[in-house]
């Protein structure tokens, strides 16, 4: 599954891979050398300052896989409706699928691998954005 377990040195490696980018450049703009770069492609999880370098560089957002395995793992909290809001912490009203979310969801649903009761269960898409999503896939258009 491709969002369930996060390796993140894997992901980096590949992406590096596609773009064909030469490890001096990646050494230069990380300010690193070669075997720091290499430990990087073998570890599952890295530094966040280091991994917004590395999403500058590579032109791409790695932060979206961790927060497409919290909207598709993480359970829902429980809300409490009187509880206060930080002022100093961004507050996220709702979630916001990326293409691939959407696109692995439906691919679970029209494969036969999952209903859309069991979606709906399983990761805490409402009814109504999943209705959404299919009749868009019905309806290649609209």
């Amino acid at each position: 599954m491709l969002y369930k377990e996060i390796h993140i040195g894997k992901f980096i490696k590949e992406r590096v891979d596609e773009n064909e980018i030469t490890i001096e450049r990646i050494c230069k703009f990380l300010g690193s050398d070669e075997k720091s770069v290499e430990k990087m492609y073998a570890s599952k999880s890295i530094d966040v300052e280091i991994l917004l370098r590395w999403s500058k560089l590579l032109e791409y957002d790695f932060f979206r896989l961790y927060s497409s395995h919290l909207i598709l793992y993480a359970p829902p909290s429980a809300v409490n409706k009187n509880q206060q809001k930080s002022e100093k912490t961004p507050y996220f009203r709702k979630n916001i699928y990326t293409q691939e979310i959407k696109e692995f969801i439906m691919k679970r649903i029209l494969s036969g691998e999952m209903t859309q009761s069991e979606v709906i269960k399983e990761y805490s898409i409402p009814k109504s954005t999943l209705h959404r999503w299919l009749q868009k896939t019905d309806n290649p258009n609209g």
